[in-house]
């Protein structure tokens, strides 16, 4: 493979701030737009129209102390189809944090090791790095910790603003909002350490607020994701949450508690606060979920649960537990929970007791709705940030359909959506998209599959001569969708 990335970006600020700022893991030096790029492999497919965004950290600056990888400047990394014709571009959000230390020309802010979002002595920068969601013909960039939803324009990645309808809440938007694309209804939550520690909101297709309610929780939390039906949304209260000690100090540390359930608040989309229903389960992390719908009373949510460390005598290991999701440390498993809003009723088991798999997604057009299929990457047992392959599964029975790895020792694929072929004829007509760095070959590659095939391998392979590091989320953004006022 002949790669044509240069290395002068592999190490831009020394190793003084540990492996998570080198090479892979660090920061790209150029925004650049390339086109006429060369094929690896395969053709771009003709009925494939739209745009691949993948977001992630880009430190800008060196750090100010000691550094995570979820403290980088947001930048995110697009594929754009048409009409078998492809486009590459990557950004910088333009975020407030990042236009002021544009112009101081250095870091001025902290990261998650050095301090707590709320402390004015030593600022946390919102980065805008973490996710992505395509809504009214524009792209969001959001937050983990719950900032502004800046704005981006899917074609050219120029930050627009921020969107009016979170902005009139009054309060800020986590990462991992959804989109209702047959409604365009944005629905969202975020959270905070001061009661009532959670609120819910829906932002309509026009763009305006329509609804935001407090939600009570017990205490300060950090839930990272939720999940919507046609007629409900699924809130997350997890055991894992702020060591109370440290939280008085302004420091983020966390703590795994066993004895508390994770639990998932059932509301109405458009409910009053009094009207979130509560079910109570096994307790674990969760990151991220596929997708949940409703079958009859039930409302199903399938995702990857974070399996608590175990000690020598099967018991929750609730330091490690902690300490492996502070340090990125995956071990998650696919999972089913099912909740009844009738009976109060609830069910949950393992799909798939075998893979290490995370970073789901599906066909989004039916977000909310009962999907068979779900696209996963299998995740590293030992190497941060480490997505080795991809794999499709069948989210009612969790077998495996297909997976896919290049080199599974040395590749690293972005997170892959999917994306339907025009007029599709089924839920998987379609592509399964990623981006791909190899570390020995040193190598960037966007890989193109057919969803009904992963195992084939890519259709498509392009060379990408710029390196995309380690990043998080991403969303595909249909050619029709773009045109949306």
């Amino acid at each position: 493979m002949n790669t044509h990335v240069p290395p002068d970006d592999l190490a831009p600020f020394g190793e003084d701030y540990g492996p998570t700022l080198m090479g892979i893991y660090g920061p790209t030096r150029k925004e650049v737009t390339l086109t006429d790029l060369p094929l690896l492999k395969g053709a771009i497919p003709a009925d494939l129209n739209g745009v691949y965004l993948r977001a992630g950290p880009n430190t800008r600056f060196a750090p100010t102390g000691r550094y995570h990888p979820f403290d980088g400047d947001g930048m995110v990394h697009a594929a754009q189809f048409d009409h078998g014709k492809l486009t590459y571009r990557n950004r910088w959000v333009r975020t407030d944090g990042w236009k002021e230390e544009d112009q101081a020309g250095e870091g001025l802010f902290h990261g998650i090791r050095e301090t707590l979002k709320g402390r004015q002595d030593k600022r946390l920068k919102d980065t805008a790095n973490t996710d992505l969601v395509a809504h009214a013909g524009k792209v969001l960039a959001l937050w983990y910790m719950s900032g502004d939803a800046y704005e981006i324009d899917p074609v050219s990645l120029e930050t627009l603003g921020k969107s009016p309808g979170v902005l009139a809440s009054g309060g800020r938007i986590s990462a991992h909002a959804k989109v209702d694309e047959i409604t365009d209804e944005l629905i969202f939550f975020d959270y905070g350490t001061d009661a009532p520690y959670m609120h819910y909101g829906v932002v309509g297709a026009d763009g305006a607020l329509k609804h935001y309610v407090p939600i009570d929780l017990p205490g300060p939390r950090l839930p990272h994701d939720m999940a919507i039906t046609e007629h409900y949304s699924v809130l997350h209260d997890l055991p894992l949450f702020h060591d109370p000690e440290a939280l008085k100090l302004g420091r983020h540390k966390v703590m795994f508690y066993p004895d508390i359930p994770a639990r998932f608040g059932v509301i109405p989309r458009y409910g009053a606060a009094d009207t979130i229903r509560w079910f109570e389960f096994s307790p674990c992390y969760l990151y991220h979920v596929a997708n949940a719908w409703e079958e009859g009373d039930w409302v199903v949510m399938v995702g990857s649960r974070y399996m608590p460390a175990l000690d020598a005598h099967g018991n929750i290991d609730a330091a490690r537990t902690a300490k492996d999701v502070a340090e990125l440390v995956m071990h998650a498993r696919l999972w089913v929970w099912r909740m009844n809003v009738k009976t109060g009723e609830i069910e949950e088991r393992m799909l798939d007791p075998d893979r290490n798999v995370e970073f789901p997604t599906f066909n989004s057009r039916l977000s909310g709705r009962r999907t068979r299929y779900g696209y996963f990457v299998d995740h590293s047992e030992t190497r941060t940030l480490q997505w080795a392959g991809i794999r499709k599964y069948d989210l009612d029975t969790g077998e495996s359909l297909g997976a896919w790895s290049d080199d599974p020792d040395h590749c690293f694929y972005s997170e892959p959506w999917f994306a339907a072929a025009d007029n599709p004829q089924s839920e998987d007509h379609g592509y399964v998209i990623t981006f791909q760095w190899n570390d020995r070959l040193r190598g960037e590659t966007l890989d193109v599959f057919d969803a009904r095939r992963i195992e084939d391998g890519p259709v498509a392979q392009v060379l990408i001569p710029h390196r995309i590091p380690l990043g998080f989320h991403a969303c595909w953004m249909a050619a029709d969708r773009m045109k949306a006022d």
